[in-house]
């Protein structure tokens, strides 16, 4: 096809990455066509996160994969513990223990009907799963991908957007579509194409897990024989008066993460010297095969001063950045998708109103600045760890400081168990939520349930099982979904009338169950297309029509 015809989409995803890839995978289960630019050819070879949040499980689960992804990474059986030691070789200070695969899927295989984790979180470096999402959306006739195609130039009207993607061997195509997304990473093209700046902090002044990091992806074929497989962990973090790193499992065999400080960035990455810090880590001289290298920011916490504008929007990197602390950066990327889709959708389709597409900045905007200030304090902790020089020592003062240091290095499971930040999103005050009631408490470490609109809607095993098909997020439909709970729920007819005549997709399901009645506090709730509450009551609203208009933006 010649550079001169157009092509057309109702959305270009400009960015192939996890969230890019997500957000296409959305829309096309809302029905939706999208064109997906990455200006790499493929996804992701290097390592980046390894942790996919219980939110971000749920999201695979809703589009059918979530099993799939849980056979990546670590082995079923091998822990997820993060455990400090002096050297891989050398004293063990402290075990924060986290059970492997097989024993989350146990824990959830005997879970009461109202537990709300039906998917834990689970360890699988990003480099596999986005290979799986891009598989996946390979397999969507719904999805156009464009991978070594790059966009350079865009231009929006009252009416939609207009696009122009190359290639490296000269080719071009343009496009016109009805929306653009940028999920183009921190130094997104869309995102300063439309004078969006960072606000927030730049990073940290410290020791370790501040300023100018790496992260290197090597290969360690004797590591587990020789010292790890004894005591086998998802995370390792080496702390001596020479040193300090961390190294992450990746499959369980001879491949690893290591994260360490540049000294100079400005400096080419020199592969001995790093090679001969993994054997300092480790404390003998293992063989070490340096793969790859990727530079990242310690401290980092920047968020968009904007997320997008008109018919052109932003999600992921391209709006927040993390330091790796708590693995939140894609998990939040991921939870802007979910957001952003269905939004995109109701505008496409035709029954999303003026309001709906800027109230995904309102929503989205203060979980980036809430996540990224708790990964920020996460790696402060990190640079707080006083090192005594006896540490390593075999002696009663050697081993004094290491109680002392383990002490300290015990109290940080917060990084680890961050429930609250993983479900506890809320979008309280938004334009398009009918507020009712006082919502929980927020933080960083604890979850709960609540059928206040503008959380999560709280979860509840609907069938007798605890397989896929039990779960009530399994029930849920495309669109909204009205909850009747109890033995005697009003009627749902205005509703369903209301829906139609404002081409609302709507799914009601009715739940007897007093144990779910007696979680969602009320007889009626209308959960939004994203799981999150828009609406709960015990009577039919006077204008279930008007309730619509609100809750999709008219």
């Amino acid at each position: 096809m010649s550079g001169n015809e157009i092509q057309r989409a109702p959305v270009a995803i400009v960015g192939g990455g996890p969230v890019g890839l997500m957000l296409a995978l959305f829309l096309d289960r809302h029905g939706v066509k999208s064109v997906v630019f990455n200006s790499e050819p493929t996804v992701r070879v290097h390592p980046k996160g390894s942790t996919h949040n219980s939110r971000t499980m749920e999201h695979y689960r809703r589009l059918g994969f979530s099993a799939q992804v849980r056979k990546l990474g670590l082995p079923p059986d091998h822990p997820t513990d993060s455990v400090y030691m002096t050297r891989l070789s050398g004293y063990e200070l402290a075990r924060l223990p986290m059970p492997s695969e097989t024993e989350k899927m146990r824990i959830v295989a005997n879970a009461r009907r109202t537990d709300q984790i039906p998917e834990p979180i689970h360890r699988a470096n990003q480099m596999y799963v986005e290979q799986l999402l891009l598989e996946r959306a390979r397999s969507r006739a719904n999805i156009t991908l464009r991978y070594g195609w790059c966009v350079d130039e865009f231009s929006q009207d009252n009416d939609g957007v207009s696009l122009r993607a190359v290639n490296e061997d000269g080719g071009t195509e343009n496009w016109r579509v009805l929306y653009l997304a940028g999920c183009d990473g921190g130094k997104s093209f869309v995102r300063r194409a439309l004078g969006i700046s960072y606000e927030g902090h730049a990073g940290l002044e410290q020791e370790f897990f501040g300023q100018h990091m790496i992260s290197t992806y090597f290969r360690a074929p004797t590591l587990y024989r020789a010292h790890l497989g004894s005591r086998r962990a998802w995370q390792y973090w080496v702390v001596n008066p020479e040193l300090r790193t961390a190294i992450v499992a990746l499959d369980g065999k001879d491949e690893f993460i290591l994260w360490s400080r540049l000294a100079d960035p400005e400096q080419p990455i020199d592969d001995a010297a790093v090679a001969r810090l993994v054997q300092r880590a480790t404390g003998t001289g293992i063989p070490v095969e340096i793969v790859a290298h990727g530079p990242w920011t310690g401290g980092i916490a920047l968020h968009a001063e904007r997320f997008g504008e008109g018919r052109v929007w932003l999600a992921g990197d391209a709006v927040h950045l993390f330091t790796p602390t708590g693995g939140f950066g894609m998990n939040t990327g991921i939870d802007d998708a979910a957001n952003l889709a269905w939004k995109l959708a109701a505008m496409v389709q035709g029954w999303g109103g003026p309001k709906l597409v800027a109230s995904y900045e309102q929503e989205r905007k203060p979980i980036a600045v809430r996540n990224t200030a708790a990964s920020r304090a996460l790696a402060k902790n990190i640079g707080d760890v006083k090192v005594p020089p006896e540490l390593e020592e075999a002696t009663p003062e050697g081993e004094k400081a290491r109680r002392e240091v383990g002490a300290f290095l015990a109290t940080f499971g917060e990084e680890f168990a961050s429930l609250g930040v993983q479900l506890g999103a809320r979008y309280d005050g938004s334009a398009i939520i009918a507020a009712d009631g006082a919502p929980p408490a927020d933080s960083f470490t604890s979850y709960t349930p609540s059928s206040v609109p503008g959380g999560r809607a709280p979860h509840f095993w609907i069938g007798d099982g605890r397989g896929q098909g039990d779960s009530l997020f399994d029930r849920l439909g495309e669109g909204f979904t009205l909850l009747r709970l109890g033995s005697k729920p009003p009627s749902a007819a205005s509703f369903e009338q209301a829906a139609r005549e404002r081409n609302v997709p709507l799914k009601v399901i009715d739940i007897a169950d007093a144990q779910a009645r007696e979680l969602y506090e009320r007889d009626l709730v209308l959960i939004r297309p994203d799981q999150h509450v828009g609406w709960r009551g015990n009577a039919t609203p006077a204008d279930a029509n008007a309730l619509l208009a609100k809750l999709t933006g008219h």
